[in-house]
């Protein structure tokens, strides 16, 4: 992704990349409800151009509707330096995607230089904490003060909070320490084939918080 992201941004592809994904995802949710797996929802990360395009919000309506899934099968993720110049249609495309019900994660949080405000004015319903302030949460008490002052920001505004790029146990018993809802990384499992991953969650405990 590091190499391929960059030359389709340049090359103007990127929103047709992302357009295939959506559609990508949506079919493969819908194939997991035909064979029998719990409810899951898959969380898409899109590049800012999308927020900018006004037909973004009936697109993945009509892609919902088309797979027969609903709105919580999605949660649309945009970085925090995709918010430094949200234009009047940015907000109006993530409010139209907020009333069909579709979660709002800023990835990355804390690694971007915008202005604290979009929290308060577009409608995010989740901050993940990037695994630079996760990597070294153990040994690093400074990492520990970011990690749960964004535990903590993300809280009182109501906001669900999800740690990347967890990778051992003591990262994850000081993110519990601390409140993080959620978090993502090796310690569970590393990217796999849909083979693989449908193993995986039948045989996931059922009832576990993670």
């Amino acid at each position: 992704p590091g190499r391929f992201i960059p030359v389709a941004e340049a090359s103007g592809l990127i929103v047709a990349l992302g357009n295939w994904m959506l559609k990508a995802v949506c079919r493969q949710l819908a194939a997991w409800r035909e064979a029998g797996l719990p409810p899951l929802s898959v969380a898409v990360n899109l590049e800012a151009r999308h927020f900018r395009d006004p037909e973004c919000p009936q697109h993945i309506c009509d892609l919902l509707a088309a797979h027969g899934l609903g709105p919580d099968a999605l949660e649309l993720e945009l970085t925090e330096s995709s918010l430094l110049d949200a234009s009047t249609q940015t907000t109006d495309t993530l409010l139209a995607l907020q009333q069909l019900g579709i979660g709002l994660a800023i990835d990355d949080f804390g690694t971007g230089y915008s202005s604290l405000s979009y929290l308060k004015r577009l409608p995010i319903t989740a901050l993940k904490i990037d695994q630079t302030f996760v990597r070294d949460l153990v040994v690093d008490s400074d990492d520990r003060i970011l990690a749960a002052t964004i535990v903590n920001l993300g809280h009182s505004l109501g906001l669900k909070v999800v740690a990347e790029g967890v990778e051992t146990l003591p990262q994850l018993l000081l993110l519990r320490q601390i409140g993080c809802d959620v978090v993502q990384g090796y310690y569970y499992a590393k990217p796999m084939p849909v083979d693989e991953l449908e193993t995986f969650v039948r045989n996931w405990p059922r009832g576990t918080e993670d």
